[in-house]
């Protein structure tokens, strides 16, 4: 069951009258295996009680989804070839994204720059493109 539905039935419960440890015992009792925690119920309800009664799931930031793509990989590469002491806040704030995004694809998609030395540009290209395929 998702989460929508938890949030319905918590809904529920709520308006017929139950308190948080009520729904939680009734949730586990018929969902064992993947009834929300209590935290969550208490998220919920508080949410409920403040006349927001909506189940569905909030508004996200309109960041793109998919940041590990092929554009991305070349701008840092590019940058590391022109600087190699390039810090990676530098990095994120040129590209404007996370540094951990900035750390995930050079050490998932852009090896060490002992690879890098070895293997050269092209190399690198190649796994661009099986990046794109690993995905």
């Amino acid at each position: 069951m998702g989460k929508k539905e938890f949030r319905v039935l918590i809904k529920y419960c709520l308006l017929n009258g139950k308190n948080t440890v009520e729904t939680k015992t009734w949730l586990d009792a018929e969902f064992p295996d993947t009834a929300p925690g209590i935290s969550t119920i208490k998220d919920c309800y508080a949410k409920f009680r403040r006349d927001e009664m909506s189940t569905e799931d909030g508004k996200r930031s309109e960041r793109p989804k998919e940041i590990v793509i092929d554009e991305n990989i070349l701008k840092i590469h590019k940058m590391i070839l022109n600087d190699r002491k390039l810090k990676l806040n530098k990095i994120a704030d040129t590209i404007k994204i996370s540094t951990e995004s900035v750390h995930h694809i050079i050490h998932e998609y852009m090896c060490t720059s002992y690879h890098l030395r070895i293997f050269g540009y092209e190399k690198v290209l190649c796994k661009v493109g099986a990046a794109r395929a690993h995905f």
